[in-house]
């Protein structure tokens, strides 16, 4: 499972528990829902940086390679 799978997971697990904390009057576990929020949506995040990153460093190796000569 990828990580921004994972990372869309929490969000709705967050989300999730905010709205039954909502529900119930459980403002702990509305609490914990905004954190279970935050960190999917910071695990997405990093998740879409790495694969900018990735794509990055292959254009590099890609344009190394056509000035060295070799495909």
């Amino acid at each position: 499972m990828s990580e921004d799978t994972k990372g869309k997971i929490d969000e709705g697990k967050g989300n999730l528990k905010q709205a039954a904390g909502d529900l119930t009057g459980d403002d702990d576990l509305h609490r914990e829902g905004k954190v279970d929020e935050a960190a999917g949506k910071t695990r997405q995040t990093l998740s879409d940086a790495g694969e900018k990153v990735g794509e990055g460093v292959d254009k590099v190796a890609d344009k190394a390679k056509s000035v060295v000569g070799k495909d």
